[in-house]
């Protein structure tokens, strides 16, 4: 007798319908092919312990498993609980006839307990896709796939719970979540601009920033406020659509870095990761493709902080993600696309000491070295830095000021203001929905300047030797400061405080 079940197979953020095919005929062995790797091969032992709790067994009769399509690598222990329902419908310990209508996915313990498994989000955006009924997953795993509506989602403690169901028994359905309880408590954050003393060059420079979608780097002395700073752009950028909160929980679900409480991720996430990460964890990959620091700052922010003691190597893995905002991991039989969407957000010290520039404490450092401090971070990652700001340290009368500057909430509110303009602008263009996101196509058809401006240009571009990239990248700052200010064209004030925001260019610091 031969009997199919359904499972599914993550391939970096979508997932892929498996089918899983069980004979059971005469003879006794034991096959399992369709290019299973080590831990869905083990899953023979795991499923027979189980299924003897219960008092069920793996019957001693020739079983041949087959998990199509055959040329897809299948991979860990999530297909337990399929194969072993297969098993036992295959040899008529339970009833076949439902097990088309459902997506099955459970790692077993040996006592029959289910585990959670990584990715269901995708896996439940596919199934509603390929027509299934409903999906049968732990029950750590229901809430998550539960956002997606049209389909049944039950969850099972163990899996007697699922030979129940598929014998007439009744499992608890998952309720969807509500959009209303999904965004409760959107746009409530725990850190604030108005906390912020002074540094009004730093919040026009990030509210820029949050405006159009740019990266930024601050320089300044340590204490000067760079990483409080940091800490508050998510609470300014708008907030998330229902598809940017479904693919960035897609790339977190993937991940394993879900947490059952938060079934959908609605507020823009912030990664900060040290200096000692590697230059995979940080774009992905690894023997198994994984989504890195820079996916799962999808949509959000990547804040690396003391960016000069990154390691080079790991710094310029991310020119090819801030240029095409996906990364792109190949291997010698897959290759596997995850986006990286991301908001780069840079902080470091102007020199080895930290006291360069800085206006009361004197710098310590030889030129040399601040020359060599300052090589650390290339010529070509610099360029594809929109802003670059310089911190200077607040002098203690406005430190111990009461009065608080603007909130967040209300420079959100000019934030959202000018993305409504970009959205309007870029309806009609593919995949492009702010400023930063332009190619130079579209720059050249919604940057223009007048005569004048392009001689600002001009002049700034032979003085401070920009390169093509600079050019491009202070026109789609000019953009967003004009939509800012609600005005059509791009003036002359617009394109001087674009130009300002390129001090690493002046070749100072000793560059």
């Amino acid at each position: 007798m031969i009997v199919k079940t359904f499972g599914s197979c993550v391939v970096g953020i979508d997932a892929i319908p498996i089918t899983i095919e069980v004979s059971v005929e005469q003879g006794i062995s034991f096959y399992l092919v369709g290019l299973p790797d080590s831990a869905v091969k083990e899953s023979q032992q795991r499923i027979a312990t189980a299924l003897s709790c219960y008092g069920f067994r793996i019957p001693g009769k020739k079983i041949i498993i087959n998990m199509a399509p055959a040329d897809l690598r299948k991979e860990g222990a999530a297909y337990d609980l399929p194969i072993a329902i297969g098993i036992l419908a295959a040899s008529e310990q339970i009833a076949s006839e439902n097990l088309s209508d459902y997506i099955i996915m459970g790692e077993l313990s040996l006592d029959g307990d289910l585990k959670p498994i990584r990715g269901v989000l995708p896996i439940a955006v596919e199934a509603k896709k390929q027509g299934f009924k409903g999906l049968i997953l732990p029950q750590a795993n229901v809430s998550e796939a539960s956002i997606v509506s049209g389909l049944e989602v039950y969850g099972a403690e163990n899996i007697i719970q699922v030979i129940g169901f598929f014998n007439g028994s009744p499992l608890e359905q998952a309720k969807v979540a509500a959009p209303e309880q999904l965004a409760e408590g959107l746009n409530q954050f725990e850190l604030d601009f108005s906390e912020v003393k002074g540094q009004e060059n730093a919040k026009r420079a990030l509210e820029i920033a949050a405006a159009g979608g740019h990266n930024v780097i601050m320089i300044g002395s340590p204490g000067s406020g760079k990483t409080m700073l940091a800490q508050r752009i998510s609470s300014i950028l708008p907030p998330m659509t229902l598809e940017e909160a479904l693919e960035t929980t897609k790339i977190h679900s993937v991940a394993g870095k879900l947490q059952s409480q938060v079934p959908l991720i609605m507020t823009r996430p912030f990664r900060s990761p040290h200096h000692t990460i590697s230059d995979v964890a940080l774009v992905g990959g690894g023997t198994h493709p994984q989504p890195g620091e820079i996916s799962l700052a999808h949509n959000g922010i990547l804040f690396l902080d003391e960016l000069p003691e990154f390691k080079r190597s790991v710094l310029e893995v991310m020119r090819q993600p801030l240029e095409e905002r996906r990364v792109t991991i190949s291997r010698s039989k897959m290759s596997v696309e995850f986006p990286a969407s991301f908001m780069f957000i840079a902080a470091m010290n102007p020199c080895p000491c930290g006291y360069y520039n800085h206006p009361d404490k004197k710098c310590s450092c030889q030129p040399g070295q601040i020359r060599h401090y300052m090589s650390k971070i290339s010529g070509p990652l610099l360029d594809r830095i929109d802003l670059h700001v310089e911190i200077i340290p607040v002098p203690f009368s406005e430190l111990s000021q009461k009065k608080q500057g603007e909130s967040s909430a209300v420079v959100r509110e000019r934030v959202i203001r000018a993305r409504q303009i970009q959205l309007q602008r870029f309806q009609q263009e593919k995949g492009i929905y702010t400023n930063a996101q332009m190619s130079p196509k579209y720059i050249s058809k919604y940057c223009q300047l007048d005569e004048n401006g392009q001689q600002l240009l001009k002049m700034a571009m032979e003085k401070l030797g920009l390169s093509a990239r600079a050019y491009h990248r202070i026109l789609k700052v000019s953009r967003t400061i004009a939509d800012m200010d609600g005005a059509e064209n791009i003036s002359m004030e617009h394109l001087s405080e674009a130009i300002h925001f390129r001090s690493l260019d002046r070749d100072a610091w000793g560059r």
